[in-house]
């Protein structure tokens, strides 16, 4: 199994930063130029109780800027940890597990931490490439 790791530095207060990225329903925003759209299909029957942002069970399709469409179903969503949790469906993996997470190391300042580990092996030269740039484009759009 590969197991990718990405982090990024950002140059905002961990609060804000989570409360962009646990919006699910705006992924492609957060990561512009990676990704062109995002749609959330609603599956649980609770959600997590913010209006229109999606939650955990729901199912999250994503397109990329070169024109690959993934499906994922949001696993987790954990306010605490500051982390969301999910997993990509379809035949493209055998297996595909990744999480998101917010660390603060500062007031003003934070880690996103990026982990995916995904089955067949040959599938990281897809992926990595990807996740380093999902990381520029988060910067980009946090810190501007």
């Amino acid at each position: 199994m590969a197991s990718l790791y990405q982090e990024t530095l950002l140059n905002q207060p961990a609060s804000k930063v989570w409360h962009a990225l646990r919006d699910i329903s705006k992924t492609h925003e957060l990561f512009a130029g990676v990704l062109t759209d995002c749609h959330i299909e609603r599956q649980g029957s609770e959600g997590d109780g913010v209006e229109g942002n999606g939650g955990e069970g729901d199912l999250r399709t994503v397109t990329f800027a070169n024109g690959m469409v993934v499906r994922e179903r949001i696993v987790a969503i954990d306010d605490q940890r500051q982390r969301i949790a999910y997993t990509v469906l379809g035949d493209m993996f055998d297996y595909h597990a990744a999480s998101m997470q917010v660390v603060a190391v500062s007031d003003d300042a934070c880690k996103f931490v990026w982990y995916s580990d995904l089955l067949p092996d040959s599938r990281a030269e897809v992926v990595a490439p990807l996740m380093r740039a999902g990381c520029a484009a988060l910067r980009r759009s946090l810190d501007g």
